[in-house]
């Protein structure tokens, strides 16, 4: 770089710094923000155990991996100062690895031949074996959400209407708390400009349209933008589903009406309503659905085996994608709706589901009549 003209070099560096900046947008806010105090996390670790946080100078750094891992699996040293779960601690480790590589430097947790080494697989191996059971949060039953917008539509207010048909939405189109609520940095819920209607053939312009025609739409879409596991400009539509107050079309046409009405614009997210008494416009976040369904869970729960506590504004995309399942809507087309990248949650969602695996034990019986067909060896001579 000293050869370099200073009016080079500043160019360079310029341009390096926002390289670097470039590299970090690669993830979103809340994991580089997590990378950032897991890496200081190593450096005080380092400090304390007097080595240098590069371990550049150390021939076999693992077993100061290994006893980071243990103090930070136990609570010692996490910002919890509880146990975490394995892969709490697998992320730790990697957000050193990836740190030292980001400036050039070795990755440590890797072995000559670029795998993770054989000791820390091992080690967080067993963490996961004897990690407790994940805590997943419970598809919800339509009688339930049914209750949840009745209450809403019952208190007739702006707040609880948003919250009603937000829950219709996230019902229906499988979304994430973050498509649909929420005001956070790392939320990208749908907005104003991502909605269309139809009227059969006819696309119905949501700022122009007369207001019956909207409510009389027979088709909606909504189209990625920045949401996770979305193809941008990607659209996925529903039709009307025959509820006059459950059903997406009609959730779609009331919050853009709303919203219209309020002269929000069109960066406006759809889940926002128009406090009347502050004249502005507001933003729901997942705390607020969760609110919502935690109250009808109260009510109705026992009838279903649930607690309150066993569900979250996140239920809904399992309620979703559990409700097709039990319609015996192919699990491929669920997974298209749903944007899933993996058949996880539907191993998940087949054995928690009654209706599907009601008949698996006659359908067993009748299907364990078969007989082989036979080797050389069964044969008779």
């Amino acid at each position: 770089m000293a050869p370099l003209p200073p009016t080079t070099r500043d160019e360079f560096l310029r341009h390096l710094s926002a390289a670097l900046t470039d590299v970090s947008n690669g993830v979103v806010p809340s994991r580089a923000a997590s990378t950032s105090a897991q890496w200081a996390l190593w450096e005080t670790f380092c400090n304390d155990v007097g080595i240098s946080p590069s371990v550049q100078d150390i021939q076999d750094p693992i077993p100061y991996l290994q006893v980071f891992a243990y103090r930070y699996r136990h609570g010692l040293i996490n910002p919890t100062r509880r146990p975490v779960r394995s892969r709490t601690v697998e992320s730790a480790l990697r957000s050193v690895g990836q740190t030292l590589a980001g400036v050039g430097a070795p990755d440590p947790r890797l072995s000559p031949q670029g795998r993770i080494d054989f000791r820390l697989q091992r080690m967080l191996a067993g963490y996961a074996r004897t990690d407790s059971p994940p805590n997943r949060v419970k598809p919800i039953p339509v009688p339930i959400l049914r209750h949840a917008l009745q209450l809403a539509v019952h208190s007739g207010s702006a707040y609880d209407l948003a919250r009603a048909d937000m829950t219709c939405l996230a019902f229906f189109f499988l979304l994430r708390p973050g498509e649909y609520a929420g005001d956070t940095p790392t939320a990208h819920p749908f907005l104003l400009r991502d909605v269309r209607f139809f009227m059969g053939h006819l696309v119905l312009h949501h700022a122009t349209a007369p207001s019956d025609h909207i409510l009389n739409a027979t088709f909606a879409t909504l189209e990625f933008t920045t949401q996770k596991n979305g193809v941008r400009g990607e659209v996925i539509g529903l039709g009307r589903s025959g509820d006059p107050h459950f059903c997406p079309v009609l959730a779609l046409a009331r919050r853009v009406l709303h919203l219209r009405q309020a002269a929000a614009p069109l960066t406006q997210p759809l889940a926002s309503y128009f406090d009347t008494g502050n004249s502005i416009l507001r933003r729901l976040t997942s705390a607020d659905i969760t609110s919502l369904l935690r109250l009808s869970v109260a009510v109705l729960g026992p009838t279903f085996g649930f607690r309150p506590a066993d569900v979250s504004a996140r239920s809904l995309r399992a309620a979703g994608a559990m409700a097709l399942l039990c319609a015996d809507v192919d699990s491929d087309r669920i997974r298209l709706l749903g944007r899933w990248q993996s058949d996880q949650m539907f191993r998940y969602l087949h054995v928690q589901a009654e209706p599907l695996m009601r008949n698996f034990s006659s359908r067993m019986l009748l299907g364990g009549n078969y007989a082989l067909l036979p080797n050389h060896a069964a044969l008779p001579p």
